[in-house]
């Protein structure tokens, strides 16, 4: 295993350059493997977990996706602050910021980026508690595609660019979390389910979220600084390929309503692929079945 990681960080040296010394040490980033073999484990469990509750009665996770929600609002709430603060302090240029121009203000913005890429993991739970609960129709390629991928990227992220430019759609997207899964925690509550409005504008939010991080990256293409221009184009590669995929759903969702049983499964559909973006449980669908007059089992 040890030789096997040390090719690997052979090529990736080839192919990338040096690592950013920096977050040498730090858990999880000297080598590849652990965050290699977590995706992979995912991607079992999403592949088989179904199939194994398929003949099981589904579980209600109702107490600790409450928590669940409660502790990732937290988390996106102090990523998004420090993030915002961290800029601010260091002066950072919107439209190109290398990752060695800012001083102890880089060294901030890198200890709240390792909390990006480690919240990735814990947004595996999303999956598991679709799959515990037997909302299967939430595992979209969508959903999966995105899990699966942003927590390798963030990998190389950290480990070749960990600060400067890279910190623009991490902060938009810990915003979007703050109200995503407030939202979500909001929802498991059902006397606060009549007031939360603001679902359709998340779903907006996350649109504007990706093409605002295509121009700001763009800038740093067309006004170069130090920041590698590679990472800048892969950045602008992987947004439109989210904006792809979202977009889809969003016409799905909004633009499709006619007949009531087409917007009843688009009502569905809508929660779980929303949750496919970012990894967000949402358990306001299932509470809302749970009113339907129709037998439900007790929690």
């Amino acid at each position: 295993m040890e030789h096997f990681d040390a090719s690997l960080s052979t090529y990736f040296r080839a192919l990338l350059g040096p690592r950013d010394t920096r977050v040498k040490g730090w858990f999880l980033l000297d080598n590849y493997i652990p965050t290699f073999v977590c995706s992979v484990i995912y991607l079992l469990i999403v592949w088989l977990g179904p199939k194994y509750m398929k003949n099981k009665q589904a579980f209600s996770c109702r107490g600790i996706l409450v928590v669940y929600n409660l502790g990732l609002t937290l988390l996106s709430l102090y990523m998004f602050y420090e993030l915002v603060t961290g800029v601010w302090e260091g002066k950072y240029n919107f439209f190109c910021q290398g990752t060695r121009s800012a001083g102890e203000s880089d060294m901030k913005i890198i200890r709240v980026l390792w909390w990006y890429y480690f919240s990735k993991l814990i947004e595996f739970m999303d999956t598991f508690f679709f799959i515990l609960r037997k909302n299967n129709h939430q595992i979209t390629v969508l959903h999966v595609y995105h899990h699966a991928s942003m927590l390798n990227i963030w990998w190389f992220v950290m480990n070749w660019v960990p600060c400067g430019h890279s910190y623009f759609g991490a902060t938009l997207n810990s915003f979007i979390h703050v109200l995503m899964y407030s939202y979500y925690g909001l929802s498991s509550v059902p006397s606060m389910r009549p007031y939360l409005w603001w679902k359709k504008y998340i779903t907006q939010g996350q649109l504007v979220q990706f093409v605002l991080t295509i121009i700001q990256t763009s800038c740093g293409v067309i006004w170069p600084c130090t920041f590698p221009l590679g990472w800048l184009y892969f950045q602008i590669g992987y947004m439109i390929s989210l904006i792809a995929l979202f977009t889809n759903f969003y016409i799905q969702t909004y633009n499709k309503k006619g007949a009531s049983r087409r917007k009843e499964h688009l009502k569905g559909h809508q929660n779980g692929s929303m949750t496919a973006i970012n990894g967000h449980t949402n358990n306001f669908a299932s509470l809302e079945n749970s009113v339907k007059p129709r037998k439900q089992r007790k929690d």
